[in-house]
């Protein structure tokens, strides 16, 4: 049995489930949005539009669950459907006006809890720890 596997392991899960916890119940209350909310959201801000199997991957979520958060930020009209033309199999989630301007506001907000979070380490301890994640994560799939 691998013992230091084992903790590390469980660390990671601690830290992410802490992360996502304190996040959403701090800053994205706040604009009641839940963390899968916000993923796509951020997602959609950054690339304008996306297809809906591309975002279910990117958010680790079911497609299923894409079209029922969807669904919610649609009605809160931060985002709207788009068939794809040339493939009326294909459907793309676009970000509106609106919900570019809600990530505006909040953005500031989750990248200062993100600094919040990791206050205690240096950045040389943010980058060795950064480059072990990224390698786990490549070696993964993640």
């Amino acid at each position: 049995m691998n013992l230091d596997a084992i903790a590390a392991v469980t660390s990671l899960y601690t830290i992410g489930q802490g992360i996502k916890n304190k996040l959403e119940q701090e800053i994205l209350a706040n604009y009641k949005i839940s963390w899968t909310s916000f993923s796509i959201l951020y997602d959609l801000w950054i690339h304008g539009s996306m297809e809906t199997k591309q975002l279910a991957k990117s958010a680790g979520v079911t497609k299923a669950t894409i079209s029922n958060i969807t669904n919610t930020l649609e009605r809160k009209e931060l985002c709207y459907r788009k068939a794809d033309l040339r493939d009326r199999r294909l459907t793309y989630v676009v970000i509106t006006e609106e919900g570019k301007r809600i990530m505006e506001e909040l953005y500031p907000h989750f990248h200062k809890g993100e600094i919040d979070i990791v206050a205690s380490a240096s950045n040389d301890e943010l980058t060795q720890l950064s480059m072990l994640l990224r390698r786990i994560i490549r070696d993964n799939n993640f």
